[in-house]
């Protein structure tokens, strides 16, 4: 089960996320306060994968060890180099990859070992060792060893000693932090109460995973089974309150205790919570029905099937991280100059900032402040966007006509990008009062806030695919929609790349923008 090809559906009037009380209920992401649509709340911090943190530091160890072992060369054993070159070489880049597998197979890069403060710096130092030996009797039957630099093998074996000891120092402090802010580990709601769902935490426990936090219960159901246990596990809310939840704290798994044959009540739930970054699986612990093994996913030995799957996770999550800082950071240095000759544009064309700042949705329906240059005259801003500008809006400046039609009023974005509130590529972040028509986003298509699974980007596939601009009709602000989610399933970084490419084409067409 998967969230592939989602079909967007134009939302009934009187469609809402959960009532108890009879009236109309808020819907997702509709808060009463002051900014309809959006919570005022704090950033929640996402999750640090355990896998990426152990790649991390097995990319460092063996890179550190690799540049040991060729700066001591290329200082102390310069002729000796000269005569074996590739012998050399192949040392440096053979050895450490040796000692990290090792280290590996010795389970020393476990988090739970990093945690210690002397835990694995030991057992590294003996699996250094052992490898270094190991080579030298390797090199001693192949009859290479006269060939090799005593004073190398010597200083690089020490320095190595050294190397290690340092980085899984700064992997202890950097892991006790993040285990102290809870980042390490998995934060999980169970959605169903009853005696499923104890049998379902007891499990799990039962499993010894380290990593899992099991925050609490969900259900409908208020007798007795919301009680707390003596774990201190206790029922949160009911189904109505979940999404909110999920929204204020960071929720990284919702596990669904429900049988199976319960097919529609699971359907109505799921329609209400894929929305979440989360990963949403159901319980498969108490099913008689049994499918291939591939077909599950396991906590411990406790196995599920996967409803929907969080988007751009451990190594992906890294992977487009880094693109978009690199990326933002190559074209934010490029377009200085035009940054310049811009800003003085606006400032001769119309009284008021060269910038403006605008609240819109972020990850998670987070409120993010986006920077663009001006294009509507000062007096005019509109900070919540409750008018989109239109064709031949009179509060858009001569400047600003322009620096919209070709997108250049965006430029600002990469700041956002570098801080880390904004992707390159991503659903657009729509303004809190945005509208289609006379109606909230929100409230036109069911699952919009679906796009907020991901970072909002400065470009994205609905952009260049000609859903751009304003939204007059309920149907633009659907196809937009199911561009961006077609976007959020099929990501990749040549995805990425490809959208990025295809931006200045779409904005030299000019559709849609105003």
């Amino acid at each position: 089960m998967s969230d592939q090809n989602h079909t967007i559906q134009t939302a009934p009037a009187d469609a809402a996320i959960g009532s108890e009380n009879g009236s109309r209920p808020e819907r997702e992401g509709r808060p009463t306060g002051a900014i309809p649509g959006m919570e005022r709340r704090a950033k929640v911090d996402t999750t640090i994968a355990p896998g990426v943190v152990r790649g991390f530091l097995r990319v460092s160890e063996g890179v550190v060890l690799s540049l040991i072992g060729l700066v001591i060369a290329l200082f102390y054993v310069q002729k000796e180099i000269a005569l074996a070159p590739m012998l050399y070489a192949l040392i440096i880049a053979a050895l450490p990859t040796f000692y990290v597998i090792a280290a590996d197979f010795s389970r020393i890069y476990r988090i739970v070992s990093l945690q210690s403060e002397w835990g694995t710096i030991p057992r590294a130092m003996l699996v250094w060792t052992g490898a270094f030996i190991l080579f030298l009797v390797g090199l001693f039957l192949l009859k290479e060893s006269e060939t090799l630099s005593r004073v190398w093998l010597s200083a690089w074996f020490a320095g190595g000693i050294v190397a290690i000891a340092c980085v899984r120092t700064v992997a202890h402090r950097l892991v006790s932090v993040w285990a102290g802010q809870g980042r390490l580990q998995q934060n999980i709601i169970l959605v169903g109460g009853g005696a499923m769902a104890e049998k379902l935490i007891d499990a799990i426990k039962a499993s010894g995973i380290t990593y899992i936090n099991i925050c609490g219960v969900f259900d409908d159901r208020t007798d007795d089974r919301g009680s707390v246990r003596a774990d201190g596990i206790s029922r949160l809310g009911s189904f109505g309150e979940l999404v909110r939840f999920a929204r204020s704290n960071r929720v990284d798994m919702l596990l669904v205790t429900m049988p199976m044959t319960a097919e529609r009540r699971v359907l109505e739930l799921m329609s209400k919570l894929w929305v979440l970054p989360v990963d949403i699986r159901l319980s498969a612990l108490n099913s008689k029905l049994r499918f291939e093994s591939s077909t599950y996913s396991y906590l411990g030995n406790v196995p599920f099937l996967d409803i929907y799957k969080k988007p751009l996770t451990d190594w992906d999550f890294v992977l487009k991280t880094v693109s978009d800082r690199v990326i933002a950071a190559i074209m934010l240095l490029a377009a200085l100059p035009l940054f310049a000759v811009i800003a003085v544009a606006i400032k001769l064309d119309s009284k008021g900032p060269v910038f403006f700042k605008q609240r819109r949705f972020g990850f998670n329906n987070e409120l993010v402040e986006v920077y663009k240059f001006r294009s509507l005259r000062h007096e005019s801003s509109d900070a919540n966007a409750s008018k989109l500008v239109t064709a031949d809006d009179d509060r858009v400046t001569k400047v600003g006509r322009f620096i919209r039609r070709t997108s250049i009023d965006e430029l600002p974005q990469l700041i956002s990008v570098l801080k880390g509130d904004m992707s390159m590529v991503g659903p657009r972040p729509h303004a809190v009062l945005a509208k289609a028509g006379d109606q909230l986003y929100g409230d036109v298509v069911d699952g919009y806030f679906a796009r907020h699974r991901v970072k909002p980007g400065i470009t994205g596939w609905a952009q260049i695919n000609g859903w751009r601009g304003e939204t007059d009709t309920d149907e633009k602000i659907v196809r937009r929609t199911e561009y961006d989610l077609y976007y959020i399933d099929n990501w990749s970084l040549l995805f990425d790349l490809y959208i990025i490419l295809r931006t200045p084409w779409a904005l030299l067409r000019g559709e849609n923008a105003y």
